[in-house]
C-alpha cells in the first residue's frame, strides 16, 4: 500500500508546526521518496536526532506504506 506525498508532508508538520517541508516523488510509484524538512526544533541536535524526530512523525509508517524516504534535515538559516 503505498503513500501520497502530501500525507507525508501533513504527518511531518504535525509533529513539527513550524517545519518547511519539500516531497519528491522519485519513481512515481508513492513508494520511494525523497523529504527535504527545515525546521527550528532541529536547531543543536545532531543528524541521527533530527532524522528519528521526522521518522517518529511518520508513526511507524516507514518500512510498511511508505517503503524508501531519503531524507534531508536542516534548520532554518
Amino acid at each position: 500500500m503505498a503513500m501520497a506525498a502530501h500525507e507525508i508532508e501533513t504527518m511531518i508538520k504535525e509533529a513539527l508546526p513550524d517545519a518547511q517541508v519539500r516531497i519528491e516523488d522519485l519513481r512515481g510509484d508513492g513508494d520511494h521518496y525523497a523529504a527535504m524538512v527545515v525546521s527550528e526544533a532541529f536547531r543543536g541536535k545532531t543528524r541521527v536526532i533530527q532524522h528519528q524526530m521526522v521518522y517518529s512523525a511518520l508513526k511507524g509508517k516507514m518500512g510498511d506504506e511508505l517503503h524508501a524516504l531519503a531524507l534531508q534535515t536542516s534548520v532554518p538559516e
